[in-house]
């Protein structure tokens, strides 16, 4: 008599990697670093690094797992997507953090590796996954700022090698950087054709001089940085000569895709408490549980609403993509709706702790009350840092919907 076969047992092929990076992660994160989370401020801030952050960047540069989907050839993971999201979650089961970041990992790296050269990419991008150096940002000018094609630093050719003159302006981290990709004017005769993408491979060199801009917090998180006959040569150029708008749009794109994801600060704001569970702390409950202010309560309900929406399109939008073609005109959508659920979080944060959430030092204030009101001044910045919110709205409107100016 025939007898039905058994069920083959059906494992996940992720299953194996989730347990390798599970393994590795318990040898390798030091526990006294659990729950922190302090990749951006150890790569782009002045401090030291602790010896535990070291160790912990050591061993991630070097299993390549901080650039989880880049190349292995270069120094990254070589993992592919699904990959790379086991990886991010068990980072976090672990109360890990990634502490492979900044400007290199964020923007150039991934545009390096679209428009290089082998030698380039040799070069540059396994000292970017190990985070052995600082890259800064040479694009914003005085007179260049939303018209970023106004840009005046002028690359002049001199055969095998360029000598650089001009200023830029807002160069995030440029007295800590070690190197800087730059926008600069090769052609003076052509606007958009004229600029090309370069990199100043020594922030130290002569003729670079950088002047940290002073904030009202007390911070210098931006500088002004001034080129004077710095020679740079030929082989510093990214692409071809014109190429500069189109490698620089592309760049800005992986930026934006890194900050409306999480990857920088805006990432950073949406941490910690929840705007309910600081209102349950400041404003008290009635008798059900329910927090007193009926008004507030919808408008907490709105803010978790569109913040969870948000993070799920996110993660759709990581699941339908198909393949290594890089982020596209949709992030200036996703930049802008992020921007506004980090500022309207900020805002609610503010407007439940009161009097205890403008404090700027003293006794009378926390750490964590002194932190609301650094994060709500700076969250100003982030529907304009990445490209304003009124760049993005042009983006949208020509290469989404198809709109053109009409004359």
């Amino acid at each position: 008599m025939a007898t039905l076969a058994e069920p083959e047992s059906r494992t996940d092929p992720l299953d194996a990697f989730r347990q390798e990076a599970r393994s590795w992660i318990a040898e390798n994160f030091p526990a006294a670093l659990k729950g922190k989370d302090l990749g951006m401020s150890a790569i782009e801030g002045g401090g030291e690094a602790s010896a535990d952050e070291e160790a912990w960047r050591i061993a991630m540069g070097k299993k390549g797992w901080g650039v989880p989907t880049w190349p292995s050839e270069y120094g990254g993971g070589g993992l592919d997507r699904a990959q790379a999201r086991v990886l991010q979650e068990e980072l976090g089961r672990a109360g890990a953090y990634n502490p492979i970041g900044g400007m290199g990992v964020m923007m150039f790296g991934p545009t390096l590796l679209e428009y290089g050269t082998e030698e380039q990419k040799k070069k540059y991008i396994p000292d970017i996954a190990q985070a052995n150096v600082r890259w800064c940002q040479g694009y914003s000018e005085p007179n260049a700022g939303s018209d970023l094609a106004n840009i005046q630093t002028f690359a002049e050719d001199k055969g095998d090698h360029y000598i650089v003159n001009g200023q830029k302006t807002w160069t995030s981290g440029g007295q800590w950087a070690d190197k800087c990709f730059c926008l600069v004017r090769t052609d003076k005769t052509q606007k958009h054709a004229g600029i090309s993408f370069l990199l100043i491979e020594d922030m130290h060199a002569q003729g670079v001089e950088v002047r940290p801009i002073r904030l009202i917090s007390g911070q210098s998180p931006f500088c002004e940085t001034f080129f004077t006959n710095v020679k740079v040569p030929k082989e510093n150029l990214v692409g071809r000569e014109g190429q500069g708008w189109e490698i620089g749009t592309r760049l800005l794109q992986h930026e934006r895709s890194s900050l409306s994801g999480g990857g920088g600060s805006a990432g950073r704001m949406m941490a910690g408490p929840t705007v309910a569970d600081l209102a349950k702390k400041y404003r008290g409950t009635d008798e059900k549980g329910r927090l007193n202010d009926s008004d507030l309560r919808m408008r907490l309900v709105r803010h978790e609403m569109d913040a969870r929406a948000f993070a799920l399109t996110l993660r759709r939008a990581a699941l339908e993509s198909k393949s290594n073609q890089g982020p596209s005109a949709a992030t200036s959508i996703m930049k802008n709706v992020g921007a506004r659920v980090t500022q309207d979080r900020a805002e609610l944060g503010i407007e439940i702790m009161g009097m205890q959430g403008l404090g700027w030092d003293g006794e009378g204030f926390s750490a964590s009350e002194i932190a609301q009101t650094r994060t709500w001044l700076w969250g100003k910045a982030v529907s304009i840092y990445g490209g304003s919110t009124e760049i993005q709205n042009n983006v949208i409107a020509k290469r989404i919907l198809g709109m053109l100016d009409h004359q």
